[in-house]
């Protein structure tokens, strides 16, 4: 696996590239979809579409630092456009009445279990990646004080 491409683009045209990376796949994606006639299905289709172009391209010739940068902002921020829904579906949930923690108990469930096993995962890739690249000249050791 090659290492990032240490470009340096200010943050500003990271996130712009990214956003129009992001559209130019998901509208290509509704365009193929209605030509095929499943127009509902276009929102996957960029899915897998941008998730297999970025694994081509990360096999090919290493994701460019900007994009990791770019996505990390984007989706630590990308929480707040949920706000709102989040804020109607907790009123409709105290109408629940008696099925309110079932429903509750249920939904903390399905979302803690892949969250953990996504941590899982991305921890493991991590450490992947930098026991990979770390090279016998540059590779720190634990240094241990012992008592005398």
């Amino acid at each position: 696996m090659k290492a990032l491409n240490q470009t340096k683009l200010p943050l500003w045209l990271a996130l712009l590239l990214t956003l129009v990376m992001v559209i130019l796949v998901r509208e290509s994606a509704l365009v193929l979809c209605q030509w095929l006639g499943i127009e509902k299905a276009a929102n996957i289709v960029g899915l897998v579409a941008m998730f297999l172009i970025l694994v081509v391209w990360r096999l090919l010739r290493g994701l460019p630092n900007w994009i990791t940068k770019a996505s990390n902002v984007l989706l630590v921020d990308s929480g707040f456009a949920f706000l709102p829904v989040s804020a109607g579906a907790g009123i409709l949930l105290f109408e629940l009445g008696d099925e309110f923690w079932g429903v509750m108990l249920t939904m903390v469930i399905s979302t803690l279990i892949p969250l953990w096993g996504l941590a899982l995962l991305a921890n493991r890739w991590l450490n992947a990646n930098a026991d990979s690249e770390k090279t016998p000249s540059t590779a720190t050791h634990k240094i241990t004080d012992k008592p005398q």
